[in-house]
């Protein structure tokens, strides 16, 4: 039997909100505020699951901020008295009206956890108060298959690849506590945000009130239902997508299992998204993939596998839709099967663990499963007809400002389909170069370009490439600095265009130049 939650869903009051809204702003409730009084290391120990540090650093502090610390950052009980002089504005009964906290006489014992979290985008630096479930550490324990879950890995992943565009209408679809439908709505006149699960949209619709956040539409239902027949120019989705057993004993946590089998609920979404979008509309998600052992007799193919997992989500696609799909890391099945079960709370020294494990390498042989993807699909219907995107790759290195590379992307792709390659080029400003000699020899043997943001790539090109994207400076016309570099290296114009025009088109994909 799996364990649900003992505590009920909030209960979004707006005045209450408001009133400890007002509370946590006058306390300095704030990340910086917090890591300045119980320091930096014991800050970042919380992130590994260790709460002790921040408890001795803090220890006989009952100070306002120090109790609010106890009581919501960590999710352990105060004493009223102490709660009650750090909530003036609520006060200890308005705090238990929203569904946060229990109390007795003496004391206050928290539901549910609320830490500040901050954010960056175009708009500059900001921070929300977000609530969200005890987490197993509050709990002493594995989690509650109905916990909802606050701003984990996941939702920061999708928040830095959601790009800064402004839209009229958008959906966040599995909202979860709500954290990517308040980044959204900074950009969005109107988001809609849903969820199957009742209690993860309370805690999203008091976070909203908590924040002062008013343009969410928050719904009830599974995948697309609560949004039939609209269309949206922007969907963003960390859904439900880790691959789970279907066998009883193997906890279905609502927030990472969406019930079905396999990576069945991603290719679900990957073929369903696109009629919610408007011309020009883009569906943003996280999603995993599954690669499958081959079934040719040809013992080569079949070591390679025929399906790997890149190619399946390929083909879910519409051949109307543009695809641009980043694979950021693949693990085994045994890999992934630890991964999810440490998830959950649940460690190797638990007897649960290894009835865990094999229900999760069993399901997975049973349909062969060689490895499993993570990583990030961007799904587009074309304002236009025309050529389409399909861009798809793998990239373990690390990335930044993914947002802003992926809309240059886009912006890159459609100019050079509706123009071909602009007249002049610049070359970015973040793109070095770097040349390796072997030890007496003048004459480099590989000349890579390296991007310093974005996707960070690295690419190998040869001394004609190279001297082009160093004459990239806006002056000259592309035509001009291929033609100079045919007489340089005194080979035929034709020739040396039809090798290096393909290679120039994919550098101002890549970002490396700029049009």
């Amino acid at each position: 039997m799996t364990a649900v939650s003992d505590s009920a869903s909030p209960r979004p009051e707006p005045l209450l909100c408001a009133a400890l809204a007002t509370d946590l702003d006058l306390a300095d409730f704030r990340s910086e505020p917090l890591r300045r009084l119980w320091g930096e290391e014991a800050d970042d120990a919380l992130a590994r699951g260790l709460r002790e540090p921040i408890l001795r650093a803090i220890s006989g502090d009952d100070g306002v901020l120090a109790t609010l610390g106890r009581l919501f950052v960590l999710g352990m009980p105060q004493p009223r008295d102490a709660v009650a002089a750090a909530l003036t504005q609520l006060g200890v009964d308005g705090l238990e009206r929203l569904g946060l906290a229990v109390t007795d006489e003496d004391s206050v014992r928290p539901t549910a956890l609320l830490r500040p979290q901050s954010f960056v985008d175009a708009d500059g630096i900001g921070e929300w108060w977000i609530a969200s479930d005890l987490d197993e550490v509050a709990l002493d324990g594995a989690l509650p298959a109905d916990h909802v879950l606050g701003v984990g890995g996941a939702s920061r992943t999708l928040a830095e690849i959601v790009m800064p565009i402004e839209v009229d209408r958008a959906l966040d679809l599995g909202t979860g506590c709500g954290i990517q439908a308040l980044l959204v709505a900074r950009h969005a006149a109107t988001v809609v945000a849903t969820d199957i699960s009742a209690r993860a949209l309370a805690y999203a619709e008091l976070n909203a009130l908590l924040n002062g956040v008013h343009n969410i539409d928050f719904r009830e239902g599974s995948m697309f239902e609560p949004v039939e027949g609209e269309a949206f120019d922007l969907v963003v989705s960390n859904p439900p997508f880790v691959i789970t057993p279907r066998v009883e004993g193997v906890p279905a946590y609502e927030y990472r299992d969406g019930g079905l089998v396999g990576d069945a609920l991603v290719e679900q979404f990957v073929r369903t998204a696109p009629a919610y979008l408007t011309a020009g509309g883009v569906a943003q998600l996280l999603g995993n993939w599954e690669s499958r052992a081959s079934s040719s007799p040809v013992p080569e193919r079949a070591r390679r596998g025929e399906e790997q997992g890149l190619d399946r989500l390929s083909s879910w696609v519409p051949d109307d839709i543009d695809l641009w799909a980043i694979q950021r890391e693949e693990l085994s099945p045994l890999g992934y099967a630890e991964l999810w079960i440490r998830d959950g709370g649940i460690t190797p020294r638990d007897p649960a663990f290894t009835a865990l494990l094999t229900a999760w390498l069993d399901d997975f042989a049973a349909r062969g499963v060689t490895a499993v993807g993570f990583g990030y699909v961007l799904l587009r219907r074309p304002a236009t007809n025309g050529e389409r995107l399909r861009r798809v790759e793998r990239m373990p290195q690390p990335v930044s400002n993914v947002g802003g590379a992926l809309r240059h992307g886009l912006a890159a792709f459609d100019l050079i389909a509706d123009r071909g390659l602009p007249d002049t080029l610049v070359t970015a400003a973040d793109v070095t170069e770097a040349r390796h000699l072997l030890p007496g020899n003048d004459d480099p043997s590989v000349i890579e370009l390296r991007q310093g943001g974005g996707f960070g790539r690295t690419i190998a090109v040869d001394p004609a490439l190279a001297a082009f994207v160093g004459a990239c400076d806006g002056e000259l016309t592309v035509v001009q600095i291929v033609a100079a570099l045919a007489d340089l290296f005194e080979v035929p114009l034709a020739d040396l265009w039809a090798d290096i025009e393909p290679r120039i088109r994919q550098l101002v994909l890549d970002g490396l130049l700029l049009g």
